[in-house]
């Protein structure tokens, strides 16, 4: 059955979406909104914002329909986690899934649906509305939950790590195309057992709007001092960024001039505040998630940008700011496994440096290096150049118009070019 106008109609199911700005939520945004302008008539199904503050809304209630734009959202309650732990996750997860079984989309009934993960429940959503519409379903990995179970340092997460990749892979075999935004993933994919000829690469794109504040301007509001070499860190303050590391190495910096920023919330941010005031570490600064505009704004007021990961963090999931920050121009330093897919990113954009996680001293000498030997423009020049020929909305959204074709169809359009080796 086709939409109005010719369309099909597509439902996909999220955890993450608008209004919220960090992680995937704002890629899944812009599918479902690319798929409408297409023609298509496009329902999601989704829970309430709720990333990287990890808490509801206030006016959340069981059940709730919004549009954005000529989208229709269909949000369902759903339980968030206070503590990260492996049984409150077990908790957020089947919450998700249940609660979102009543947002499945019956009239119009779907002609294919699009699941996204990180979170299980999200891929296991479209598995089931493909099962009972009998339609084709496709996945979209941003992360990998069996990964990432093993790797962010979430107590208990190892030890359900095993069964969390048997769901993952299930919901991935089951798809008529699996999408994934790292090349790193399809190792683990294709040795669970996914067929590789229905794997594609699909990259997130640059999402940047132009600075609402000069830099002056932002550098006066958060009080930042005319000679201060401001390092900032954006986005999720969460275990799996293993911050503390961003901590001591501010320690190391005292009498440096350097200050490191950390923008936006997560459910670690209030350990870390707590013992940045312990070790009156007077050169960190805690600021809200900064919006669009400002959040641009506050990059091109920086020196340096920081990525930082735990030593365990390899292959599952590749940090979405990286789209952001190499647009800014700014030279970026990433604590990252030398095998993570940051690693590899960085690589490709010549960006900056890349220092082994967990090591203060390194980060501290890679900041200093930056500042003191004048290379920074040079890096940010790379990092924006990378952006403009790569992360390019255009470019993704057409491969995801050939990877919607053969979630739909099966296969690849015979005027697609391949998008499996790229």
């Amino acid at each position: 059955m086709e939409g109005d106008g010719g369309g099909l109609n597509v439902l996909v199911t999220t955890t993450y979406y608008w209004p919220e700005e960090a992680g995937s939520a704002p890629y899944l945004a812009g599918l479902a909104q690319h798929l409408q302008e297409q023609g298509h008539r496009v329902v999601v199904a989704t829970g309430y914002p709720h990333y990287p503050e990890w808490r509801l809304p206030a006016d959340a209630r069981l059940a709730r329909t919004d549009r954005h734009g000529d989208v229709e959202v269909r949000r369902r309650w759903h339980y968030v986690p206070h503590k990260q732990t492996a049984a409150h996750r077990a908790l957020y997860e089947a919450s998700l899934y249940a609660f979102g079984l009543t947002a499945l989309a019956k009239r119009p009934r779907p002609d294919v649906v699009i699941g996204t993960c990180p979170s299980l429940a999200g891929g296991a959503l479209a598995a089931t509305a493909a099962k009972l519409y009998r339609v084709p379903y496709a996945v979209v990995f941003q992360d990998l939950m069996g990964q990432a179970a093993q790797q962010s340092g979430v107590p208990g997460g190892p030890l359900v790590a095993s069964s969390v990749r048997k769901g993952e892979l299930a919901v991935a075999k089951g798809a008529t195309a699996v999408g994934i935004i790292a090349e790193g993933f399809r190792g683990y994919l294709e040795e669970g057992g996914v067929d590789p000829k229905k794997i594609y690469r699909l990259r997130n794109w640059t999402r940047r709007v132009e600075p609402s504040e000069t830099v002056p301007e932002t550098r006066r509001r958060l009080g930042w001092n005319e000679d201060d070499f401001i390092c900032l860190h954006g986005g999720n303050l969460g275990r799996k960024q293993g911050l503390d590391n961003l901590l001591d190495a501010a320690a190391l910096l005292r009498g440096e001039r350097v200050r490191i920023v950390l923008s936006g919330d997560g459910n670690d941010r209030p350990r870390l505040e707590e013992k940045a005031r312990e070790l009156g570490l007077d050169n960190v600064q805690f600021i809200e998630l900064q919006g669009p505009g400002r959040w641009e704004a506050v990059m091109e007021a920086s020196n340096l940008l920081l990525v930082n990961q735990r030593r365990s963090v390899t292959d599952m999931s590749l940090p979405s700011k990286l789209t952001s920050y190499f647009a800014a121009s700014r030279p970026v330093v990433a604590a990252a496994s030398a095998d993570s897919e940051t690693a590899r990113e960085m690589k490709a954009a010549g960006a900056g440096f890349v220092v082994p996680p967990d090591d203060p001293q390194a980060l501290r000498d890679a900041i200093l290096k930056v500042r003191r030997n004048g290379v920074g423009a040079h890096l940010g020049s790379s990092a924006r150049r990378y952006a403009e020929r790569t992360l390019v909305a255009a470019i993704a959204l057409a491969e995801y118009d050939a990877f919607f074709e053969v979630a739909l169809n099966g296969s690849r359009p015979e005027s697609v070019p391949a998008l499996a080796a790229r």
